[in-house]
């Protein structure tokens, strides 16, 4: 197995699905076309950028609506004179600013966390895993591992299948794929130890869920944030 807020592939596909996942490529893309099903938060998933800079680099406004067919900007490379974002010394001071305070949140640690399921662990985190699988029955509950914001909720990541992404603070996100049922919408705030889903087999061949943390847009080992 090998996923991302406002944040983060060329594809990214569960090990133990039709094929494995791979790594965020996006040192080597310039643009991304929205397709039928993108969101921005999606988007900036796959690619491991944060969603608020990559509404930024293409002047998208909240709610950050676009459209299939649209070309976005996957980094900060300056744009063309006719698309050129200005901005003057004392915005760019406030955006230094503005940055140094969101790199200060993102040391914060979360605090607890719990699992997220019951269940038998299937394979654990590895340069090919993106995470870990828990083997469980269909219909198991999937609680929220940390106390946060659901970015994400849907099936629009190939191979993930129903999928749940929380923000608990700047730098952490937890991700919890291949559940039968979403039981919470995007925009919801959630509780640790919250019922957000049911296990499923969704974008996969058996019943289980892949669950993943991520620091800063990266994948972290999950067995060194959880409970023994």
């Amino acid at each position: 197995m090998r996923i991302i807020i406002l944040f983060i592939s060329a594809v990214l596909i569960i090990s133990g699905c039709a094929s494995k996942p791979k790594e965020p490529l996006h040192y080597h893309h310039s643009y991304h076309i929205v397709k039928k099903g993108d969101t921005l938060f999606s988007i900036s998933w796959r690619y491991g950028i944060d969603a608020k800079e990559l509404a930024r680099w293409n002047r998208i406004p909240h709610p950050y609506t676009i459209y299939p067919g649209q070309r976005l900007r996957l980094n900060s490379t300056a744009p063309t004179s006719s698309t050129a974002y200005k901005s003057s010394s004392k915005s760019s001071s406030k955006q230094t600013k503005k940055t140094q305070k969101t790199k200060k949140v993102a040391s914060v640690p979360v605090g607890d966390w719990r699992w997220p399921a019951r269940g038998k662990l299937l394979s654990k985190f590895s340069a090919k895993n993106n995470g870990i699988d828990i083997a469980a029955k269909e219909g198991t509950v999937v609680s929220a591992a940390a106390a946060g914001k659901v970015v994400y909720a849907g099936n629009g990541l190939k191979g993930y299948g129903n999928l749940l992404i929380i923000k608990h603070n700047a730098s952490y996100f937890s991700v919890y794929a291949h559940n039968k049922r979403l039981l919470v919408s995007e925009g919801a705030t959630v509780k640790i130890g919250q019922k957000i889903a049911e296990v499923g087999s969704t974008g996969t061949d058996r019943s289980k869920l892949h669950f993943e943390i991520r620091k800063d847009g990266n994948p972290v080992d999950p067995l060194k944030f959880l409970p023994r």
